[in-house]
Order: structure tokens, then C-alpha cells, then sequence
């Protein structure tokens, strides 16, 4: 409750604000969405993956080994191009954030106005309303309002704060209106600043992310001791020169590490994010792309979302009479003294002529819980609205069901001489009148969810607007199954969990079951992605796999969410959806390659430690594999549009497509290692045996993954074949192997031919069995 008689208040001046500015009483600079410069260098130069291959590079520097230096530079390439690509996306990233960068409604020299969060000064007085998130921690100085703070404590309960009661930074404003003095400015509020409480409330959650941390923790877990291991029994056991075994160790060393997929992953989510930043798409966390291919469940809002938020009042039926005063009289001081500012009651206001004719008592602000308001008028009565159910208790009016039953919204207006608290159920009131509003289907919405229906995923609808309003925009807006409803106001907490897989429509949903909702989807297995725009939003936001906002919704649903539609239309959700699939499925369909040689480099360095035989291969011929069968075949294709639907976890993908290449590469490596003497080899045609060999397997593996050919990727296979062969051939002498020759190459083929079967073979059991990869846990979980 809230005393309401005349209340002025001036504000700071324009002189003591930029006092406080100069005292640096003020927030200051605001964190921006994106990574910062500093950041994106950081993160693409000081790499795990690059201090092992610096160290590499050093190690190999001090030998004078100068030849097989060349690696360095696609590392340094590699790095560049990153850098370049994030650096492309933050600039267009940064330029949207200006759209939904956060403001705050202050009193400053008497007057109301608009200013940057950065630009809060101790003292300001700031004006809350409902949608407002709290950018610092303030004392309510007049007014009060239902806080949501469960970004901060976790509690999703709404709490009254009235005259003196103290505000947190970072909460959000569900009802009511409020003037509030700012206590703390910049650090020394309770959370830092606006950004960096919506972030840290939802962690990452992204497969790509954790396979490629798997990967690094493994790697790194066994390069360090085989790369020991093997410069030791080259120097000492075998009495190798130190050249020799700086060379053959630095070799073995480069082929575990899997460098370009790293890069290839965020180059892919830099590129995405780019393209639809070009499309009014803001994406604030860079892996929510990846998420959202994943989802299969899409939990849309109806108000705002389906329909644009433009309300307007069609009608209005009038069922009582209680002074001589007419009802709109008494709805227009209502109005006029009403703190609520959602679509509903600015639809209202258009409706209805304002006045002061009646005397405010006290007033009690909507919430989406409560689903209801009410103002006390002296010497009158009080006056409530909100649904229909809570105000007339008795069935609706036949022809309140038949706009109902059309999609329509219904109002209603009740009275009662009673005083009224937000903390009780409302006594018996009479009904004065009904109010009929419409909504506006948004354009290509039947067409939008028809694709997501084809595509797999399933949609439904919660709102807390009445059930049958709700299905009947459903059936308008093409929704499958729309007359699977059910009316949560009937469904108690327990209960939840049993309705969310049988229903597609959710009416009278408050925004603690909007969050259950979401939350018993996903113990159900579902990828659950979530739209919203206002502040009964805030927990099922935080707590989907992805969180879409809408540009006009509020502050506190833009700063929280993952996506932001700048457009505010929900009917572009298919370009995310698609950007998300072409960087999981590109990366998918080549990092088998990458994890190829990382595969063969690992099991050949244990079996050369065993044996103490050297590793076969030089750093340059490692480069050259990189060169033209991983890094060009790679990012040439990495753009296409490939946007069928993800089947699979990644890393058991990936695996199933690279393991029985590298058991087959290790296989014909032991064979010509076993056989070569007999065949009147030397050593140096052996290991161009072996070289060739696993150029052509590694060669047949990208060219598997080009399938369906394009003209693209005809072009990119036929040009790393005829780059590999011409280097071999023509480079032999500088890639240190020898002199091809008809015999050298027959037998190579061969030895191919042999370790494609066998790669066919294992492949195909692999599928079959589904095995060994479920038997290493650490892979395909």
C-alpha cells in the first residue's frame, strides 16, 4: 500500500550532478555485451595449443632446424584469422548492443529524464516501474513495488518494498511505481554492474565448448610425458644427435595437436553471429548459436511474441451501476491514478478520457501472480481489475465466452466498498463492466511455426492469459495440437511435472510455473529454449538452454537473454535456428579429419616409445598434412549452408568417423615396418611409403566428408589431391624422403588399398556394435 497524496519531488540539479561526476561518484563505463580487444588477442594468442607449439618452435629454433619451422606459420595464420573474425563480429555485435543498451527513467531539475545506466551519480533519483531493472542499490524515498531478486538469492518470490525499504542492483521491478535515492554507485554496488549480473546467472552450456576441453585436457594429459619420453630414448638409448631427436620428438608432438579445430569452431560461431547481426539478431553469448540448433522443445509467449503487444479495446460490456458516476468516469481516474504500464493498460488508456474526479487512498499494482490491481477512492469504494475469473466469481456471460473463444482478451472491472490488501484473497465484489481486447497475429507466424513443426520441434504456448483466448490464437497462428490446453491456475506444483509433455497450450500461467515448466521439460530430456519480454519471463529465461528476448520487452528480459531480436519478431527464429545447425554440422563433418592424425600420432609415438624405434615423421611433413588435407579442405567449406538436422552427440560422431582411419594408418605402418626389408626397402622409402599411405587415407576421409559433392567441394578435394601429390613428388627432397619412384608408388597404393578395407571394416563394426566408443566413458558422455 502506498500513501498517494501530492508528492513533488526535484531530483538532483544540473550542478550537483556533475559535482558527483567529478568526485567520481558515479557508475562509470559500463562492461561492454561483447569480448573486448584485449580479450579477443588474449584468447586466440595465449592458447594451451600455442604454448605447446611455441615451445615446439623454440626447441626446434635451437637445433637450427630451420625447414621445419614452417608450421609456425599457419599457427601465426591461424591465430590471425580468428582474431580477425571476432574482432568482425564484435564491431557489428557492439553496434546493435547501442539498441538495447540498458537506460533508467531519473528526477533530475524538477524534470523526467532518459539517461545511460554509465551515467547514475550518487543521490540520483531514480523512477521504477514495472519491466525496470534495478541498475543500483537504492532506498524507496516514495511509492512501492513487488521486486523480483532471484537473479541474486535465488528466491523467485516477489518482496513488497515500501517507503525506506532498500533496493539491490540487479533486481527487477514486477508491479508497481517507485522513486528511489541511489545509495552506491559503480563497484561498491552489490553487484557490480547491469551486464555482468544478467551473465554470471546461467552458465554456458554448450557440447561443442566441453568436447573441445575434453579433447585439450587429454592431449595435454599425454603429450607432455611421450614428448619426454621419446627425446630421451633418442638422445640417450639410441645415441641419436641431438637434431635428430629435437626433430623426430617435435614431430610426434605436432601431430597430437588437434590446432585448427579449435580455431575452426569459433571462426564458424564468429562467422555466424555475424551474418545475423546483419539480420537485426543480437547474440550476446557466442555458443547460445550451438545451443539453439540443439533445442526441440520451443516455449513461445503469447502476448508479444505470437501476437505483436499492440492491444486495443473493442468493446465494453457494462453489468452494474454504483453512483452517478458513469463506469467510464470512474475507469478514467483509475487510469489517471494507476502506476501499471503493461500493453493491457495502455490499451486502456487510449480507450478511456483521464480525470481526477475521484480521490486516491491507497493502490495495490498488477502482477502476473496476483493477476490483479486495485485502487482505494476516498469516500468511494475500491476498485479492482484484473481476469475475469478473479473478479466474477460466477460463469462468464455467454457472450464474454464467444470473443473468448476468438482469441480475444476480457477484462473485467469490480467494486466494493471493503478495503482491499495484495496479501489476502478479495472479497466478493460486484461487476461493473467487461472490457474486450484484441491482439495482432504477427505476420508469417503460421508459416514460422509450421517450418519448426517439420523441422522436428515441438512447440507450446504459455501465457497467462486465459486458456481459451490462448488456444484460440494458437489455432489462428497454425500451432499442432492447440487443443491440447489446460488452465495451470487449476494444477498444483506436484502436478507440473505430469502436464508438460501431455499439453501444448498453458493458460494462467504465473512466472513461477512458467519456470517449472521449463525445468520439468528438461529433466524429460528436452533441449528447451525459451522466449519472453517482460519481467514474468525473468526465471524461465535463466533457466531454458537458450533465452530469446524481445527488443521491446523489457530491460531486465534483454539483459538476461542469450538472444535478442531487435526486430521483435519471433518469425526470424528460423535464421538462428539454421546458423546454429550450419556451424554444429561443418564442424561435425570435418573435425573427424583433425582427430585423425591426432589419433595415429598418439598411438604411433606409444608404440615407437616401446619399441624405441624414432618417430617417423619430421615437423614438415606434419605441416604439409595440415596444410593441404586439414586447414584448406576445412575452411573452404566451413560456411556452407549445411542445415539438416543435428542426430548424435559430437565427440562419439567424430570419433566413429576418425578412429578406424587412424587404427587403419597404424596398422599399415606396422606392416611396412615389418615388411619393408624383405621387399628391398630402405628405411627413408619405407617411411615415403608410410608418408604417402596416410596422405591417401587421410586424403579418402576428407573426400567421404564432401559427400554430397558440391562444386565447391569438388574443387577443394581436387586441389588438396593435386597440392599433396605435387609436393610429395616435386618436394621430396626438402620433405626429406625419397625419390618417388613407379615400385615406391605401386606399393604405396597397395598398402593404401589395404588400409582403406581395413578402414571400412572397423567402421562398419563400429556402427554396428556401437562399440568401442561406449566403452570410454570420457568420450561419449
Amino acid at each position: 500500500m502506498e500513501n498517494t497524496h501530492a508528492y513533488q519531488t526535484h531530483g538532483l540539479n544540473t550542478n550537483e550532478v556533475q559535482e558527483r561526476k567529478d568526485a567520481g561518484k558515479q557508475n562509470g563505463i559500463s562492461q561492454p555485451a561483447s569480448k573486448t580487444y584485449y580479450q579477443i588477442l588474449k584468447d586466440n594468442i595465449f592458447t594451451l595449443f600455442n604454448l605447446l607449439n611455441f615451445f615446439i618452435f623454440v626447441a626446434l629454433m635451437m637445433v637450427e632446424a630451420w625447414s621445419n619451422l614452417v608450421f609456425m606459420a599457419i599457427i601465426i595464420a591461424n591465430a590471425g584469422i580468428g582474431i580477425l573474425q571476432e574482432m568482425n563480429a564484435k564491431r557489428l555485435v557492439d553496434k546493435l548492443s547501442i539498441l538495447t543498451k540498458p537506460t533508467i527513467h531519473v528526477m533530475r531539475d524538477g524534470h523526467k529524464q532518459v539517461v545511460d545506466i554509465q551515467d547514475i551519480v550518487l543521490d540520483d533519483l531514480l523512477i521504477l516501474e514495472s519491466g525496470d531493472q534495478v541498475c543500483n542499490d537504492a532506498v524507496v524515498v516514495f511509492g512501492s513495488i513487488e521486486a523480483n531478486e532471484s537473479l541474486l538469492t535465488g528466491e523467485s518470490d516477489p518482496i513488497h518494498k515500501h517507503q525506506d525499504a532498500h533496493l539491490l542492483s540487479g533486481s527487477s521491478v514486477i508491479s508497481g511505481k517507485c522513486y528511489a535515492r541511489v545509495e552506491k554507485v559503480g563497484k561498491d554496488n552489490y553487484a557490480t554492474t547491469l551486464i555482468q549480473q544478467a551473465q554470471v546467472s546461467k552458465e554456458q552450456n554448450s557440447e561443442l565448448m566441453d568436447s573441445m576441453n575434453r579433447v585439450t585436457r587429454i592431449t595435454t594429459f599425454m603429450i607432455i610425458p611421450l614428448g619426454i619420453i621419446l627425446f630421451i630414448e633418442a638422445l640417450w638409448l639410441r645415441d641419436d644427435t641431438l637434431l635428430t631427436a629435437v626433430v623426430s620428438s617435435s614431430a610426434a608432438l605436432l601431430g597430437m595437436l588437434p590446432k585448427g579445430l579449435v580455431l575452426l569452431t569459433s571462426v564458424s560461431l564468429a562467422n555466424g553471429v555475424t551474418r545475423l547481426a546483419k539480420r537485426q539478431v543480437l547474440v550476446q553469448d557466442l555458443y547460445s548459436l550451438e545451443t539453439l540448433s540443439h533445442v526441440d522443445v520451443l516455449c513461445l509467449d503469447k502476448t508479444g511474441t505470437i501476437t505483436d503487444g499492440h492491444m486495443k479495446v473493442e468493446h465494453m460490456f457494462t453489468y452494474g451501476v454504483i453512483s452517478h458516476l458513469p463506469n467510464k468516469e470512474i475507469m478514467g481516474s483509475y487510469l489517471r491514478f494507476s502506476d501499471d504500464n503493461n500493453v493491457t493498460f495502455q490499451a486502456m488508456d487510449h480507450y478511456f478520457q483521464k480525470n481526477q474526479i475521484l480521490n486516491p487512498l491507497q493502490k495495490i499494482p498488477f502482477s502476473s501472480l496476483r493477476k490483479w490491481s486495485a485502487i482505494e477512492f476516498e469516500s468511494f469504494g475500491t476498485v479492482v481489475v484484473g481476469a475475469t475469473e478473479k473478479i466474477m466469481k460466477h460463469n462468464l456471460p455467454i457472450e464474454i465466452n464467444e470473443y473468448i473463444q476468438q482469441g480475444m482478451r476480457a477484462i473485467a472491472v469490480g467494486f466494493t466498498k471493503e478495503s482491499v490488501f495484495d496479501d489476502q484473497p478479495l472479497p466478493e465484489l460486484q461487476t461493473l463492466m467487461v472490457l474486450i481486447l484484441s491482439d495482432n497475429m504477427r505476420k508469417n507466424t503460421k508459416e514460422t511455426l509450421d517450418y519448426f513443426h517439420k523441422e522436428g520441434i515441438d512447440t507450446k504456448i504459455i501465457s497467462g492469459d486465459h486458456v481459451e483466448t490462448v488456444a484460440a490464437i494458437a489455432k489462428k497462428a497454425g500451432v499442432k495440437n492447440y487443443e491440447k490446453f489446460i488452465d495451470m491456475s487449476t494444477v498444483t506444483d506436484e502436478e507440473i511435472s505430469t502436464v508438460v509433455e501431455d499439453y501444448t497450450i498453458f493458460g494462467r500461467v504465473t512466472p513461477f510455473q512458467k519456470k517449472r515448466i521449463v525445468e520439468e521439460l528438461q529433466k524429460g530430456g528436452h533441449h528447451v529454449a525459451m522466449t519472453g519480454d517482460g519481467v514474468n519471463d525473468l526465471l524461465a529465461l535463466k533457466e531454458a538452454d537458450c533465452s530469446i528476448a524481445i527488443a521491446d520487452g523489457s530491460d531486465a528480459s534483454k539483459q538476461i537473454s542469450q538472444v535478442v531480436l531487435l526486430n521483435s519478431d519471433f518469425t526470424c527464429l528460423p535464421d538462428v535456428l539454421l546458423e546454429g545447425r550450419k556451424v554444429v554440422n561443418n564442424v561435425t563433418r570435418v573435425a573427424g579429419v583433425f582427430f585423425i592424425k591426432t589419433i595415429y600420432t598418439i598411438l604411433l609415438s606409444i608404440i615407437c616409445v616401446f619399441t624405441n624405434t624414432p618417430f617417423p615423421f619430421i615437423p614438415l611433413q606434419i605441416t604439409l598434412i595440415d596444410l593441404f588435407i586439414e586447414a584448406m579442405p576445412s575452411f573452404l567449406t566451413m560456411f556452407e549452408s549445411d542445415t539438416r538436422k543435428i542426430k548424435g552427440a559430437f565427440l562419439p560422431q567424430v570419433f566413429t568417423k576418425a578412429l578406424p582411419n587412424g587404427i587403419s594408418i597404424i596398422i599399415c605402418f606396422m606392416l611396412v615396418m615389418m615388411f619393408y626389408p624383405r621387399f628391398s626397402f630402405d628405411y627413408l622409402e619405407a617411411v615415403t611409403i608410410m608418408y604417402i599411405v596416410l596422405g591417401v587415407v587421410s586424403m579418402v576421409a576428407v573426400i567421404r566428408s564432401c559427400i554430397p559433392f558440391t562444386n565447391l567441394r569438388v574443387i577443394v578435394c581436387t586441389l588438396m589431391i593435386l597440392g599433396f601429390i605435387s609436393a610429395v613428388v616435386v618436394g621430396a627432397g626438402h620433405l626429406n624422403l625419397a625419390v618417388i619412384t613407379q615400385r615406391i608408388g605401386i606399393y604405396a597404393i597397395g598398402v593404401s588399398f589395404i588400409g582403406l578395407v581395413i578402414e571400412r571394416l572397423f567402421y562398419s563394426y563400429i556402427k554396428k556394435n556401437q562399440t568401442p566408443l561406449q566403452a570410454i566413458p570420457y568420450i561419449s558422455k
